[in-house]
């Protein structure tokens, strides 16, 4: 049992801006782990670079997809079914942000926000539940797995309304998907990420990747996630290990959460 417990020999999964960021880290994770992987973004040539680079650990498939529209989920799911045959694992991990004083924050700032980050994974889920419902089993649940955030579940310095109301939003949303699908034997859950090294938190610490500015004494671990720590956790709710987790919200941030 041991030597499987954290396999994915055989499974397949698809991780939505999966090409950077915290979408990369976690493809390279699943790659490891033993999954087939497609991940997407929204500029092609980015997704191709990316996946070239991710199959040297796996099977890797590109799909250049701008997923602020249920139209385009349709269309990535459509072009997905024409590449792969099944889907065991979803990770719902792109997103959009946008901040901005209170007193200024733009009407545009909503619309754009709570479309990527809460309807396009529910039409996702929704596209793809034929595939899920297929592979799913009693015992061996197929897999959605939810990016929400920190600032979905606390009050932080970021001043990203529309941001932190869409992954209190998603947050929410997953619970209900994990109670409607559970007897289709799919496991709905959320990971709430704190602050990792990517394009969005530049401005929030130094060239070594330590927090800084308004972070500066703000994460109780004292330092940014790595790679491992956000892979590790989307490896453990994937694989055999997690399959009796469903409707959970694990914070990966440090403390932030749980030690205040």
């Amino acid at each position: 049992m041991s030597g499987t417990l954290f396999s994915l020999a055989g499974k397949k999964a698809l991780v939505t801006g999966g090409a950077q960021g915290l979408g990369r880290m976690i493809a390279e994770g699943l790659l490891k782990a033993g999954a087939r992987v497609a991940i997407t973004s929204r500029k092609a040539d980015i997704v191709a670079a990316a996946a070239a680079e991710l199959s040297k650990l796996g099977p890797c498939l590109g799909f250049a997809a701008d997923l602020s529209t249920p139209e385009a989920a349709v269309d990535l799911v459509r072009r997905y079914r024409e590449a792969v045959s099944g889907l065991d694992i979803l990770v719902n991990n792109a997103g959009k942000t946008w901040g901005a004083p209170i007193d200024v924050f733009p009407d545009k700032a909503w619309p754009s926000v709570m479309a990527v980050n809460v309807q396009t994974p529910f039409k996702m889920v929704q596209e793809f539940l034929p595939e899920l419902t297929a592979s799913g089993t009693n015992g061996n649940p197929s897999r959605v797995i939810n990016i929400g955030s920190v600032a979905g579940k606390r009050i932080e310095p970021l001043q990203a309304y529309s941001y932190a109301a869409s992954k209190s939003a998603i947050h929410m949303l997953s619970r209900q998907m994990a109670a409607d699908l559970a007897d289709r034997n799919i496991a709905v859950n959320v990971v709430m990420p704190g602050y990792f090294p990517t394009s969005m938190t530049a401005h929030l610490r130094d060239e070594d990747n330590a927090p800084s500015g308004i972070l500066g004494g703000h994460i109780p671990l004292r330092r940014m996630g790595r790679p491992d720590d956000i892979a590790g956790v989307i490896v453990f709710l994937s694989s055999a290990a997690g399959a009796y987790i469903t409707g959970a919200e694990i914070p990966v941030d440090g403390g932030v959460v749980g030690c205040r």
